[in-house]
Order: C-alpha cells, then sequence, then structure tokens
C-alpha cells in the first residue's frame, strides 16, 4: 500500500450517524447524504459500441475506423477487466458472509466499510468492530475513540490501488486458519496482501503472508519481487526467515573466494568427462551473467584463477615428462596422452574465463615463459600434443582482437616459444576439433604478428613463408599480415623513426 493511501486511511472518518459517510481523497473532503448500499455498486457502463453491422465496410480503413477500433478493443478488455474484478469480489463477499454465519456469536455488525478504487469502482461490506479491533492495531487505534453502543460506523477508504486485495484482507480478519486459506494462492497475489496487511497493521495477515513466502519455491521474477517488496515495507526482524534464501551470512561472503576455488578445482578434478563438461559450461555462463551486472558483481580473484593455471602447467610438465620416457615406464601409451589432453582442455578453460574477466595479460607471459613446457612439447607425438597449441590460439586471438594488452617483448616472447608448435599441430588442431576455427586462428596470427616491429615481422613472415610453401593447408594461411608487412615494408617505407629491436628468431637462407 503507498504511503498515499495510508495517510487517506488514517484521515478517514468515524461518525455515528448511519446515513451520512465521510469521503477523503488527496484534494477534497466531502459530507454527504448517500445511503449504504450494502453490494458493490460499479458506475454505469459505458454507451454500447456501434456494431460490426452499422459501420461501413470498407477494404482500406481510415485513419478515424482504425482508431475507433483499437479504443472499441481497450474498452472491451477494460470492461471484461472489470467483470473479472466483480465475481471475484462477489466471490469474496459470499465467503465473508458465511464466516458471519459461521462466528453466529458475533451478532450483527456495527461497520460498514467501503473501499473506492482510483477509478470510482466501489464496494461496501458489513463487518463488526470487534473482528477489526482485535486483528487490526490500525483498527483497534481509531475505533477505540468512538466507543458509543449500539452507534454504527461508517468507513469509507478511497482511492485504492486494488479493490480486490482490500477485500480479500478483511475476509481474511474473519479466518481461523490463515496458512490453509494461503495455500494455492500466487506469490504475487500474497506480497498484495502482505503490503495492505502491514499497512493496516494485521500482524496475524502479516505473519501467515511471510511463512507462505518462506515455504513456497520461487520463480526468478517472483524472487526479485519478493525482494523488493520486503525491503520497501521494512518489517524488520520478521522477514529474516523469507531473506534468508537469497543471502548470504558475512561468514559465507568472506569465504566466497575460497568456496569458489573449491568448486572450480572440483571441475578441473572431475572423473566423469561428460559431467565435467557440462559443469565447465554452467560455470563459464554464470561467470559470464555475472560480469554484466555491475550493481552485484561478485567477481572470482585473479589469484584464485592463476592458481589454477598454475596447477594445471604444473600437471602438464608432469605428463609429458612422463611421456617422453614412456618406453621406460609402465604406465600405458593411451591413459597418459589422455590425462595431456585433459589437462590442455582445462588450462583452455581457465583461460577463457582470464580472457573474459580481462585478467589475461600475466599469463601471456607466464604462457611465454613455458620454455621447458615448449621443449617437452616438440617430443611427443603431434597427435596427442595438439590441444597445447590451442593455448597459443586463445592468446593470440584475443591479442588480435584488443582483449590482452601487453608490451611488445612479452607479444615477441609468445611466438618465439610457441609458435614453431602451433605451426606444427596446426593440421592436427583443425582436423581433430570441430570447434577450432581456422579464420578465427590465422586472423588472431597475424594482427598479433603485424602488433610487433618491422623487424620482428620480418623475421616471422619470411620464415612462415618457406613453410607454407612446403606445408600448404597444415600450417595457417596469414598472407593477410605478408601483404601488410610487404607494403610496410617496400611501399609506404616509414623511416622517421629507427627501428633498434634485437630480433630473436633467426632468418633461412633461402636458395635462390
Amino acid at each position: 500500500m503507498a504511503s498515499r493511501e495510508v495517510s487517506t486511511m488514517i484521515k478517514q472518518g468515524f461518525i455515528s450517524d448511519p446515513t451520512l459517510s465521510l469521503s477523503f481523497s488527496p484534494s477534497r473532503t466531502t459530507l454527504s447524504s448517500r445511503p449504504y448500499s450494502p453490494s458493490s455498486s460499479p458506475p454505469p457502463p459505458p454507451p454500447p459500441p456501434t456494431t460490426e453491422s452499422a459501420r461501413p465496410s470498407h477494404n482500406n480503413p481510415t485513419l478515424f475506423e482504425m482508431m475507433s477500433e483499437e479504443a472499441l478493443r481497450g474498452s472491451k478488455t477494460i470492461e471484461e477487466s472489470r467483470k473479472k474484478t466483480q465475481r471475484r469480489v462477489a466471490k469474496f463477499l459470499t465467503e465473508l458472509k458465511a464466516y458471519n454465519f459461521k462466528n453466529g456469536g458475533l451478532g450483527l455488525s456495527d461497520v460498514k466499510l467501503t473501499v473506492v478504487s482510483r477509478d470510482g469502482y466501489r464496494v461496501a461490506m458489513d463487518v463488526h468492530r470487534r473482528v477489526l479491533s482485535e486483528k487490526s492495531r490500525f483498527f483497534a487505534e481509531k475505533l477505540s475513540q468512538r466507543r458509543e453502543k449500539g452507534v454504527s460506523h461508517t468507513v469509507e477508504i478511497s482511492e485504492c490501488d486494488d479493490v480486490e486485495v482490500y477485500v480479500e484482507t478483511v475476509v481474511l480478519m474473519y479466518c481461523d486458519d490463515l496458512k490453509k486459506r494461503l495455500i494455492g494462492e500466487n506469490v504475487t497475489k500474497v506480497l498484495a496482501l502482505l503490503k495492505v496487511s502491514a499497512a493496516i497493521m494485521f500482524d496475524a495477515g502479516i505473519s501467515s503472508c511471510l511463512e507462505y513466502l518462506e515455504a513456497v519455491p520461487w520463480s526468478e521474477d517472483e524472487e526479485e519481487k519478493v525482494v523488493s517488496h520486503l525491503s520497501q515495507l521494512e518489517l524488520d526482524g520478521s522477514m529474516t526467515e523469507v531473506l534468508q534464501r537469497v543471502s548470504s551470512e558475512p561468514s559465507t561472503s568472506a569465504r566466497s573466494d575460497g568456496i569458489l576455488l573449491n568448486l572450480l578445482s572440483g571441475v578441473l578434478q572431475a572423473k566423469d568427462d561428460k559431467a565435467r563438461r557440462e559443469m565447465k559450461t554452467l560455470f563459464s555462463r554464470l561467470l559470464r551473467e555475472d560480469s554484466f551486472d555491475d550493481d552485484n558483481r561478485f567477481d572470482v580473484s585473479k589469484d584464485t584463477l592463476y592458481h589454477l593455471c598454475h596447477r594445471c602447467l604444473s600437471s602438464l610438465v608432469l605428463c609429458l615428462s612422463e611421456a617422453t620416457a614412456i618406453d621406460s615406464s609402465r604406465r600405458d601409451r593411451g591413459v597418459l596422452m589422455a590425462e595431456i589432453a585433459r589437462e590442455a582442455d582445462n588450462l583452455q578453460w581457465i583461460v577463457d574465463i582470464l580472457i573474459e574477466k580481462r585478467m589475461a595479460n600475466d599469463f601471456v607471459k607466464l604462457w611465454a615463459d613455458q620454455r621447458e613446457l615448449a621443449e617437452l612439447h616438440s617430443k611427443i607425438p603431434t597427435m596427442y600434443r595438439h590441444e597445447i597449441s590451442r593455448i597459443t590460439a586463445q592468446l593470440c586471438i584475443a591479442i588480435g582482437r584488443g582483449n590482452i594488452l601487453v608490451g611488445k617483448e612479452s607479444r615477441f616472447l609468445l611466438l618465439a616459444t610457441w609458435l614453431e608448435a602451433l605451426y606444427d599441430d596446426f593440421g592436427w588442431m583443425r582436423r581433430a576439433s570441430k570447434s577450432v576455427d581456422k579464420k578465427l586462428v590465422e586472423d588472431g596470427l597475424s594482427h598479433t604478428i603485424l602488433t610487433l616491429s618491422m623487424r620482428q615481422q620480418q623475421a616471422i613472415l619470411l620464415k612462415w613463408f618457406d613453410r607454407f610453401l612446403n606445408k600448404g593447408d597444415d600450417c595457417p594461411n596469414i598472407q593477410r599480415a605478408f601483404e601488410v608487412w610487404w607494403r610496410r615494408a617496400f611501399i609506404r617505407q616509414y623511416t622517421d623513426a629507427e627501428d633498434s629491436s634485437q630480433l630473436q628468431i633467426t632468418v633461412c637462407s633461402y636458395p635462390s
């Protein structure tokens, strides 16, 4: 209930003459001699619309006719909604009479309560001061000011948001088992009943609505409504039980990063591959959704992600070390190679998260420094190691898109350490994995190369030129980068600044 309606209820009158009623509105207060009607009295219906047969028929209706049709549809919709409300209100009034009959000891009603909507729809009820006073602290305070015996009070509550909810709340005051009465209601209706109950200080109604909300499941839309409504009502400690479903204790929030580390570690170590893939997809989606909500962002910490990266790198080094000595070990080659692919896939997933969270800058340096891993990588068959090269491809794509910003030295060191491995594994990468986009990798690699100095571009592209001529499709096609370098080197020839960078890749001599 809006604060304006609460003020309306507080200011409305309690008078002894049953033939008089005090009507309050924000703009005026008037005293009238209108007799009380025991049933709802909606305003007179609008004049009947023109029938279809009475209107001229045109193949191309005019703008006026289209506007009339729209107004007619709107009028019908309003009328249908009003009729539904009237039917539901009539049902509540019947229920109220049944409660009066059941509780015959209450005697004749001594309060005539009228509820009026903003559009003038009125509902009148015969109720008892005793019930109102016992159940509502608001009514108890107001009715206690008028203790004349045998006097019938007329109370009018005007400009209500939802007359139906007000009537139902009054009915609830007569109900012995409110919790049972609310079974089957939807969350939106119960929130509306809670709002009115809180406004008139109907404590039993408030507690019953809160018990209902605490017990039933919520959809995501309903969850937002519940939290919003309870925050506005400010019911203090009485809503704590309800909000425990959506709010974490401070101690839990403090340990959230540790919990997330355990969850992500569990995914990486999962024994069932199908479940591991499904959980990776789920966590990626959840973390991606979280990144768009700046107001309620819960970011996984950089330390957590890099801890997992180091763990995966250590496992890869161990697996590759065993793979190079497979002949002298008793381990099954297939099992060991599956472990390599698994750890490489795990690391790809963490790198994806780092890129999404814009935390991958340090990983470029970390990956570029893995010389031991790169050396071990070159000693095992391509069919078992190509998943590792996908990590290099990931980084080049992200650098090429501008999603990773690192210095020229780190970019060049990344290619100096891993470019040959990427060349060697490219054919297997695109044939063995449907998720590898050949063009995306080639474009990322091209853009990354072109961010380097001219000397470094020349060293890399001349070596690629020779390799591509001999390997064809088994080598990334970065002709676009070659063209750009060519124009820079021989056509535009920007020589304003001397390039003093040192080459770290040896340029091969080619026969003439």
